[in-house]
């Protein structure tokens, strides 16, 4: 095991929004080292985001992300030969990983020609409380609701 906790390295912002958060986004969504593509189709997906929704896209993208944002989910703990859902409470840091990472997931299995498509339609419906990540967001709940009488094994 390690002595120390590995450092976070710092994250450059993005280009266009002077964002560590895009930067961050833009590196889940990523797939085979070429970010530079990546970035285009995040930027083209905020322009549709805006056209679609009259706002500004950014904005559009940052609201979708709080929306999909768990507070508490559910940690296997096996306990006198049982294993019991506990629910707990969500880190910041994952908090946000998990966010992006479900907007990302589902956006790919969505419907469209291109991801900039597919990401601006889940964008949209994330920010309107609809759309499969917000879905997960509300079944992550529902589970840690339903297990809330396991509270006292925390772990």
């Amino acid at each position: 095991m390690r002595k120390a906790q590995a450092k976070k390295l710092p994250l450059a912002p993005d280009p266009k929004f002077n964002d560590k958060m895009v930067t961050r986004f833009v590196n889940c969504l990523m797939w085979g080292g070429n970010k530079s593509v990546v970035l285009t189709a995040f930027y083209n997906a905020i322009d549709k985001v805006s056209q679609m929704s009259g706002e500004d896209g950014y904005e559009v993208w940052k609201r979708a992300l709080t929306n999909v944002t768990p507070a508490v989910e559910v940690r296997s703990r096996r306990i006198g030969g049982a294993t019991f859902q506990i629910p707990t409470e969500v880190r910041p840091d994952r908090k946000i990983s998990l966010s992006m990472k479900w907007l990302i997931r589902y956006s790919r299995e969505r419907n469209g020609k291109t991801i900039a498509d597919k990401l601006a339609n889940e964008i949209v419906a994330a920010a309107k409380g609809e759309g499969g990540a917000f879905k997960k967001k509300e079944d992550t709940h529902r589970m840690a609701e339903a297990n809330k009488a396991f509270s006292h094994f925390k772990v």
